[in-house]
């Protein structure tokens, strides 16, 4: 076929699929209003996994599963709106990291909201005033986020899904290298980063803040600053980057957690979250670690921060592989209550399989 007979066809596939799009979204549309009805969720994440893997499973190529999946992720986010517009809450200003996989997870077409620290995505979503919440649970450099963790302990949100996205830092600055007398960037970003800042500067000041977009801000409005952030926020507060790739360990990946009212439906391929306090006495700890072992429960993650209420005693965030209404489960977590002074389920939710 001629050149032009090919666009044609093109066109004549496009308007095509148009049509079935809406012929979907009409369906959608239909979809929204059972759920005003009956309370149901809008964002489901067990059938987001569901629709995610009928896709790849039903494409025959050329177009790769990766391609497939953007698109039709894209096309949710547009369902969400017809059933009922989602606000996201996501540690802000525009341009951090937070911000990039909440799109990537969540599209174009739902209402973001930037918010100045993670403490209070919590907040608004545990209120009302915010659908969901992304916010970061560990690096694979830099290990857990101290003020998620602290956030979990207070607040009786759930957790319903969980992505992962590899992070690559930049330098940003509007001024030479060695001008730079100041960095500001968030403390877990200066982990991330360490062995190159100490090779390259010897007296620049690194300043933390709560995030890497508002580091790039600050830094746009001082000379001799700089930020440690994404090319995105360098585009959005009109920085230059000046080093790509400064991260230590290239294959720097950030774990995120969806904060909702509600956890998830299970899937079959699932993970949950507890956190528990034990007694302060020796082989507490190992006794609870040894209920998940005798039940075969893979655990995944472990992470510990200290009580506000009582010297010396503990909380610990765990992941295991499973859903809380598993049986295997069920038992699991009620030996495991006879060793904790407190054991709460965080939330059951789909195992992220690839990175955004």
């Amino acid at each position: 076929m001629a050149l032009e007979e090919l666009r044609k066809r093109i066109d004549e596939l496009d308007h095509q699929l148009v049509k079935l799009l809406n012929e979907r979204a009409r369906v959608v549309v239909e979809i929204g209003k059972l759920k005003n009805k009956t309370g149901g969720q809008i964002y489901a994440p067990d059938r987001e996994k569901q629709i995610l893997a009928e896709i790849a499973k039903a494409n025959e190529g050329p177009l790769p599963d990766k391609c497939l999946v953007a698109i039709w992720r894209e096309l949710m986010s547009g369902s969400f709106v017809l059933e009922r517009p989602l606000r996201i809450g996501y540690l802000g200003p525009g341009g951090s990291f937070s911000h990039t996989a909440a799109m990537l997870k969540f599209g174009q077409s739902v209402e973001y909201e930037p918010l100045a620290d993670i403490r209070s995505i919590f907040d608004e979503v545990s209120k009302g005033h915010c659908d969901l919440g992304l916010v970061p649970i560990e690096n694979t450099t830099g290990g857990g986020v101290i003020e998620t963790l602290d956030a979990l302990i207070d607040s009786d949100v759930k957790v319903c899904s969980e992505v992962l996205m590899a992070i690559h830092h930049s330098l940003l600055a509007n001024c030479l290298l060695e001008e730079i007398e100041k960095i500001y960037s968030k403390p877990e970003v200066f982990a991330q980063c360490r062995n190159w800042l100490s090779a390259t500067f010897k007296e620049a000041q690194t300043v933390p803040v709560a995030s890497t977009a508002k580091a790039a801000q600050m830094a746009a409005d001082e000379s001799g600053a700089a930020a440690i952030g994404s090319g995105v926020a360098a585009e959005l507060y009109g920085l230059k980057v000046v080093c790509e790739h400064i991260e230590d360990i290239s294959n720097n990946i950030t774990r995120f957690l969806v904060i909702s009212r509600e956890d998830a439906k299970p899937t079959g391929e699932d993970k949950t979250a507890i956190l528990f306090s034990t007694a302060h006495k020796a082989g507490a700890l190992a006794d609870v670690l040894d209920v998940f072992k005798q039940y075969n429960i893979n655990l995944t993650n472990i992470e510990s921060r200290p009580s506000r209420k009582r010297q010396w005693e503990y909380y610990f965030f765990m992941d295991f592989v499973g859903h809380r209404t598993e049986e295997q489960v069920l038992k699991g977590l009620e030996e495991a209550r006879k060793h904790c002074l407190q054991l709460s389920v965080l939330g059951s939710f789909p195992r992220a399989m690839e990175l955004l």
